[in-house]
């Protein structure tokens, strides 16, 4: 047979065939790939952010929010000890107290992450305020090493020393390009966005303090605190301007009954049950002076 022949055959082979079939009224079976493989999601509505944590809790955009942040995650196991690991217990703790939220109603929540994944200092408090968060709270276990005496839960807010610097970084890094509070910074000089950030930090730090003292107060009986409960240092996760910030440190994760109490289920409870009531006396005392 000649090539042109062979060459005929194989182009006419499948055409003949398919007419065959459609004449004894036979069919092909069709693949299913690609039918059984489709996948449905729901879009966020038009103008919603994306790439952002879904926000739980009541769809009235007028609910204050609180972002909750689980410290470390991913390759960043944070501190370890007695068979436990931060980033584990605090995962934990932080979606007890989101469930405790959503149960009691009223407030919308946000986790900056519900899965062991990593995120960076500055993606954390970013987050709070890409969502419009009304309060900031990122949640951590301390570790004193082989003093595994030592127990109690601390809770910090930026430092008033580190307050002024990170205004200052805040103002520069933005490039006069966002808001703080409402506030414009576009077509400011330097020196003025850094004024402007720095004083919306000093009533954003006046809010975190009053948080903080509600935190110390309602865990009073029901949570173990250290005897300085309550201090301020310079944590970058801490130095959004405009987001009232705290960092709770639920705990050394190097005193095995505090570990131990603090990942299991009543410890975990206690510690949403605590945290829910201050979250709310602070969002109603915020809308009583708005």
């Amino acid at each position: 047979m000649s090539l042109r022949a062979r060459l005929w055959l194989i182009f006419l082979s499948p055409v003949a065939l398919l007419g065959a079939l459609f004449v004894f009224g036979l069919t092909l079976p069709v693949p299913t790939l690609g039918r059984g493989y489709v996948i449905r999601f729901a879009l966020p509505p038009a103008g919603e952010p994306v790439d952002l944590p879904k926000i739980y809790g009541p769809p009235d955009k007028s609910r204050p929010l609180v972002v909750i942040d689980a410290g470390h995650g991913g390759h960043d196991p944070g501190a370890s000890g007695q068979g436990f690991r931060e980033k584990d217990l605090v995962l934990a703790l932080a979606t007890a107290l989101r469930d405790e939220i959503v149960r009691e109603g009223g407030v919308r929540v946000a986790l900056t992450r519900t899965d062991d994944r990593f995120l960076v200092l500055d993606e954390r408090f970013a987050i709070a305020r890409a969502l419009g968060a009304d309060l900031f709270l990122s949640i951590h276990a301390d570790s004193a090493g082989e003093k595994d005496s030592i127990a109690g839960a601390s809770i910090y807010t930026l430092s008033l020393t580190a307050s002024s610097e990170a205004a200052a970084r805040f103002a520069a890094r933005e490039n006069a390009v966002d808001t703080v509070n409402g506030v414009p910074l576009t077509g400011q000089s330097d020196a003025v966005n850094s004024i402007l950030v720095e004083l919306s930090q000093e009533r954003t730090q006046a809010d975190s303090a009053e948080f903080a003292r509600l935190v110390a107060r309602e865990g009073k009986g029901s949570l173990v605190f250290h005897p300085q409960a309550i201090r301020s240092a310079g944590l970058a996760v801490l130095k959004a301007p405009d987001v009232p910030s705290v960092l709770y440190e639920a705990g050394f994760i190097s005193n095995l009954d505090e570990a131990t109490r603090l990942a299991s289920p009543a410890g975990r409870e206690t510690f949403a049950r605590v945290l829910a009531r201050a979250i709310r006396i602070y969002f109603a005392r915020q809308s009583n002076t708005a």
